[in-house]
């Protein structure tokens, strides 16, 4: 199994904006140490009370230089607020930066308000969002390109830098929506799956689909899928319990007004869905969010229960939100993030 972090690069109330980046800068290099297999840099705009993580290709560029193993992973790229073209330049140069080291997870967020304020409409997000995948896919396999969509055009074009990575970096696709789980298993690509807004069970029927279109169109292998997930780990169930709780719990009731705020906008298609899910987060007990949502624990608790999902759904990574709500206090993530590397990992792997 894959042990990755996500890293949302968080703002602590308080904290300055070059604090942040500092403390956030200190984590990677923490994980670096321990032997963490990638980062995944979050994409979250226009949000100054929750992260400084709005331009992941140039935090990735940074972390590329200051360590020399690590995998450095988008989680995700939002895909219909870039121009294709600068994008493919800018992820084939931190792969060469990095020299093979990134991971090109895409995906169109649930989040309209980032596109209201980019001046893009959310209803056209899943139009642009295979428009840019397909001319970032066509500009690093081809040594020149055209391509004629509705939002871009592109004539007989020449990508400098190809990437280090050959035929390219790997792409990962958050996959959320119904019909994303077949059409991405079709296409070959691996995917990227979280339980914030629903449950881990949930995923499992999903994950089957995309695993039968992956292997229908004749892929090699079964295809990548890795969970997004908090995970939180301490020396006893006890202690893993308690201390993640305030933060934990802060997160899902933010995320459920958030979503609610978006289920009456006439540029979402899935209003219904949208606010029986706010719904659910708003009113979810500490309880239910450990036994469905979140993975704390001992390492040996831990351990058993990333083997169980691997059986279970047959993930092949994890992107372990290590501060979910971003409260939990600086030497604990650490306790936690070298307990992942140090106990958990080993007894997975």
């Amino acid at each position: 199994m894959e042990f990755g972090m996500f890293h949302e690069f968080g703002r602590r109330q308080g904290q300055s904006e070059a604090e942040a980046f500092e403390e956030s800068f200190a984590l990677v290099d923490a994980a670096e140490n321990y032997g963490l297999d990638a980062v995944w840099l979050a994409e979250i705009h226009v949000n100054p009370e929750r992260s400084v993580c709005a331009a992941p290709l140039s935090i990735a560029s940074s972390i590329a230089t200051r360590t020399q193993r690590i995998g450095i992973g988008l989680a995700v790229q939002v895909l219909p607020l870039c121009h294709p073209l600068r994008l493919a330049e800018e992820a084939s140069t931190v792969d060469q930066i990095s020299h093979g080291r990134l991971i090109f997870g895409v995906g169109r967020s649930g989040l309209p308000l980032t596109y209201e304020a980019y001046g893009v409409s959310y209803l056209e997000s899943k139009e642009r969002f295979a428009e840019v995948l397909e001319i970032v896919r066509r500009a690093w396999t081809q040594e020149r390109f055209s391509f004629s969509g509705k939002y871009h055009v592109f004539d007989n074009v020449c990508l400098v830098p190809k990437s280090y990575r050959k035929p390219h970096p790997p792409i990962r696709v958050a996959a959320n929506s119904e019909d994303t789980f077949p059409a991405m298993g079709k296409q070959g690509f691996g995917i990227l799956v979280a339980s914030r807004r629903g449950s881990l069970d949930e995923l499992a029927p999903n994950i089957r689909i995309y695993r039968d279109a992956y292997k229908a169109a004749g892929h090699a292998g079964e295809g990548e899928v890795l969970l997004r997930v908090p995970v939180y780990v301490a020396e006893t169930d006890a202690q893993a319990r308690a201390e993640p709780e305030e933060s934990l719990m802060h997160f899902y009731r933010y995320l459920g007004e958030r979503l609610a705020r978006t289920a009456t906008r006439a540029d979402v298609t899935d209003g219904a869905q949208r606010a029986v899910r706010a719904q659910r987060l708003q009113s979810i007990s500490y309880d239910e969010a450990l036994q469905s949502k979140v993975i704390v624990g001992s390492p040996e608790t831990v351990a058993d229960r990333l083997k169980g999902l691997q059986r279970e759904i047959g993930i092949t990574g994890i992107l372990a939100e290590l501060n979910c709500g971003g409260l939990i206090p600086r030497d604990k993530v650490l306790r936690s993030l070298r307990l992942l590397c140090e106990e958990v990992k080993p007894y997975v792997n």
